[in-house]
Order: C-alpha cells, then sequence, then structure tokens
C-alpha cells in the first residue's frame, strides 16, 4: 500500500492490527505514526491505552506484554515502537504476528530495511500492513515540494522547487520545516518565488549551484565567474569540496548525455536522473562541451577536489582555485 492509501484508510478509521513502517526515509514513517497517534485515541482515552517505547529501552517480550494488555473504556489499545531496529530480539515478536489481539494496534517504526526473509516480518505482512519508506530521488523531490505545497493552499514553479532542492537536496524532513518558514508569514494562495525563497531561507536565487550550473551550461563567463567570485566570498555557506561535488554531478550527467542516442522525453529524464522539466537544460547546456571536453572536465574536477584538500597545493587560498577551475572548465 502507498502511504497515500494507508493514510486515508488511517482517516476513515480502517486500521491493522499491526502497521511495520520501515524504510531509510524517517519522513514519511514519523508522518504515519504520528497520523496514528492522533487518530486512534482521543485524550482520555490515551493515558490508559497508549504506550509509546523505544527500541533501545525495551525488548520484544515487553512489546508483546503491552500489546496483549486489552483497552479500558476505549476501543482499541494502541503500542507504538519508536527505534524498533534497535529492539532486542524482534524475533520472539514471531507468536504475537502469527495472532494478533484484535483490539491492539501494534506499530513498528522500524529506520531501516528489514531482513525480509526473516519469519518474523513474513508474519507480520500478513498479519498487517508492511509500509516501506524509501528516500526519494532528487529529480522526484520538485514534484513532492509542489505537491506539499499545494496541498497547503500555495503555488510554486518547478524551477522555484528545483532551486531548494538544489539546496537542500532529498531530506523531507528539512525541507518540510524550511517550507513551514515561508509559509507562516504568507497569505493563503501567494506564489513562492525565488525572492520568497532567498529571504526565509538563506538562499540566494542570483549566487547558488543552480544557477552556476546554469551559466556554465551556457557559456556564460561573466556569469559563472560572478558566482564563483561570490562563493570565494562566502566559504562557509559554499565549501570547495561541496560546489565540486556538484559540478561533477553535473558534468556527468551532460556526458552521459552524449551516449543517449534514441532516447527522449521521459525516458531521458529517467536516464539522466533529472526532473523532465530541467531536460532542456541539459540538451542546451551538452551542445556547447564535446564528448572529450566534458573528459577532460570530469578529470579537472578530479584534480581540483584534491587541491581543496591540500594535496598538490599547499598555499592557493579556496576563492582562487574556484577562479582557476571555472577558467578551465570555461577555456
Amino acid at each position: 500500500m502507498t502511504f497515500e492509501q494507508i493514510s486515508r484508510d488511517i482517516q476513515q478509521r480502517k486500521f491493522s492490527p499491526i502497521y511495520l513502517l520501515s524504510g531509510e526515509e524517517p519522513y514519511f514513517i514519523d508522518k504515519l505514526s504520528d497520523l496514528l497517534i492522533n487518530t486512534i485515541l482521543n485524550k482520555e482515552e490515551k493515558e490508559f491505552n497508549q504506550s509509546i517505547l523505544y527500541g533501545l529501552d525495551t525488548d520484544a517480550l515487553s512489546v508483546e506484554s503491552e500489546a496483549k494488555k486489552y483497552p479500558m473504556m476505549a476501543e482499541y489499545n494502541l503500542v507504538v515502537v519508536k527505534e524498533a531496529q534497535l529492539l532486542k530480539n524482534i524475533e520472539k515478536l514471531e507468536s504475537y504476528a502469527s495472532k494478533p489481539v484484535p483490539t491492539t494496534i501494534l506499530v513498528l517504526c522500524f529506520k531501516k530495511k528489514p531482513d525480509k526473509r526473516k519469519k518474523v516480518f513474513k508474519l507480520i505482512a500478513e498479519s498487517g500492513i508492511h509500509f516501506e519508506s524509501n528516500k526519494l530521488y532528487e529529480n522526484q523531490v520538485p514534484d513532492w515540494i509542489i505537491k506539499q505545497v499545494t496541498h497547503a493552499g500555495y503555488n510554486i514553479s518547478v524551477r522555484d522547487a528545483g532551486l531548494i532542492t538544489d539546496f537542500l537536496g532529498n531530506d523531507l524532513s528539512h525541507i518540510t520545516n524550511e517550507l513551514g518558514k515561508i509559509i507562516l508569514n504568507l497569505p493563503e494562495g501567494t506564489s513562492i518565488t525565488g525572492e520568497i525563497i532567498e529571504e526565509n531561507i538563506g538562499i540566494n536565487k542570483e549566487y547558488n549551484s543552480f544557477e552556476l550550473n546554469n551559466a556554465l551550461g551556457h557559456k556564460n563567463i561573466v556569469k559563472a565567474t560572478r558566482i564563483m567570485l561570490y562563493f570565494g566570498e562566502n566559504e562557509k555557506k559554499h565549501p570547495i569540496p561541496l560546489i565540486i561535488s556538484n559540478l561533477y554531478t553535473f558534468f556527468s550527467k551532460l556526458l552521459k548525455l552524449q551516449f543517449a542516442n534514441g532516447i527522449s522525453g521521459k525516458e531521458l529524464a529517467s536516464f539522466l536522473g533529472v526532473h523532465p522539466f530541467f531536460v532542456k537544460d541539459y540538451q542546451l547546456a551538452a551542445k556547447n562541451y564535446n564528448r572529450n571536453k566534458l573528459i577532460d572536465i570530469i578529470g579537472i574536477l578530479k584534480e581540483y577536489d584534491l587541491k581543496s584538500k591540500g594535496i598538490g597545493n599547499n598555499s592557493t587560498p579556496d576563492g582562487e582555485l574556484m577562479k582557476e577551475l571555472v577558467y578551465k572548465i570555461l577555456h
């Protein structure tokens, strides 16, 4: 079942006796566990019928003991195990998982991938719901941001969602917190623009990795140099290893595009690992760099990555390294 399907069922009070919420993306696990906690019992019922346990501080037998309790003046007994991946002897829940108490809802927040070969996880999947919370790829994040912003009653363009992604990556909890800061003081229906993002998150809409890639892709020497000068003057916000990593990803995708004969549309976006909206930007940039030049650039980036770490460089400051790097990429 998807996140949306499970959320809808919970809101309609269609509960499962066991929820295994597992995976490497904590955001969806936390959202579902919070929704269960806030939906199943009211405030008065929670005092006697809700147990919040932590995997590091408990064991499977204690969890089973709590789960076998019957509710007092409530429909359900709720047992939530946070950080369940740290639970001692989770295999000992096999007996309970094979025949769960119908008036108990057991929620296991397992923030890693479980070993599906283990019998206990197979039994849980048979008796209840196993939701796998996977990390979103960065090319999926702009659409996710747009969906979240739209759901909250606001608007944002794909490009500005891409700007946030470029700055914050695919940490959904961090993105959610930053979006919350933006929305807090905006009237509903407002469009979240680059100016608003810059003011609230601190992303400079003109001087960022997103715009650097664009400038280099279009061989705009003046703009690329200006951005690198800004980065050199603000090294704490823009450390050179992070800049080089971003450029390596960008030029690697341009090189990959050189081998994309016959691929187009959404397939090309998937092949490159970018949002479909940005494919044209990559196609335009690829026209400015042939295959041999891109291979040279990859080598230059590796060279300057080592220099930024002091290997083959004893005294050149990062700001000067950045200027040298841009010059060698563009010439």
